[in-house]
């Protein structure tokens, strides 16, 4: 796959999510359309170092394609991370940045005839976020789509309220949202009793990983465990913000 040139963006509009996560979202103006598959990454060039590879972020798209010039990243702060410092202390509304992308295979295959759980933890979520809305607005045909969200606490459960109400207007999509370090009244513990018991009849699957890397790790080996080909496990890796020396 050829590389996506450098362009210039725009960053139009910033939320905070909560303090430690932001949502951005980025216009690139010279295209009049910016076209992705969801689930795909989006690089930026930070004015953070002078070798170009020390600068270079990786975040997975947020959205979905809906026609227009837009796109929206959603970050965490890394405490003494270059990169997301650099965000979110020094990015403002009307900002200009450095991007190029679309890029990445971490996408859903072309046939949605078996099950998918998509498994993920802190902005793990964000590629998943976009394939689930894509699948919803296009009438996309599916089996079953479990999106099993994996967090300390209920505050840190990204884009919450939306997801639920995708999962009452959409058949056959479950959202499953489980916290390690709260009560509440949904799913405690972490991510990987959840597929464990929804697998027990070890029906066809893709499994779709993407988050933490001791998550990514201890989850290959259980889906391998349970009788599954690596064949069917698609990971996305977290790659850890560049700390200060």
């Amino acid at each position: 796959m050829s590389l996506q040139p450098w362009r210039k963006a725009k960053v139009i509009r910033i939320e905070e999510y909560n303090p430690a996560t932001k949502r951005f979202w980025i216009q690139i103006p010279e295209l009049e359309k910016f076209d992705f598959v969801p689930g795909q990454f989006i690089t930026l060039d930070l004015p953070i170092h002078d070798e170009p590879a020390r600068r270079w972020r990786n975040y997975s798209i947020a959205s979905w394609p809906d026609g227009t010039n837009v796109f929206e990243l959603i970050i965490i702060l890394l405490p003494g991370g270059a990169g997301t410092t650099y965000l979110f202390n020094e990015i403002k509304v009307g900002s200009e940045i450095t991007v190029r992308g679309a890029q990445g295979i971490f996408v859903l295959p072309p046939r949605l005839d078996k099950d998918i759980f998509l498994i993920c933890t802190g902005t793990g979520l964000a590629p998943f976020r976009g394939m689930i809305n894509y699948i919803h607005l296009h009438n996309i045909p599916f089996k079953n789509i479990y999106l099993i969200f994996g967090c300390r606490k209920k505050e840190n459960l990204l884009y919450y309220d939306e997801l639920k109400q995708l999962q009452e207007k959409t058949a056959g999509f479950h959202y499953i949202p489980t916290l390690s370090r709260e009560n509440w009244e949904d799913r405690q513990g972490y991510v990987h009793p959840v597929y464990e018991e929804l697998c027990r009849q070890k029906q066809p699957a893709h499994f779709f990983l993407c988050g933490w890397q001791n998550m990514m790790e201890d989850a290959k080996k259980k889906i391998v465990e349970m009788g599954y080909d690596t064949k069917t496990i698609h990971q996305e890796f977290f790659l850890t913000d560049e700390v200060d020396n």
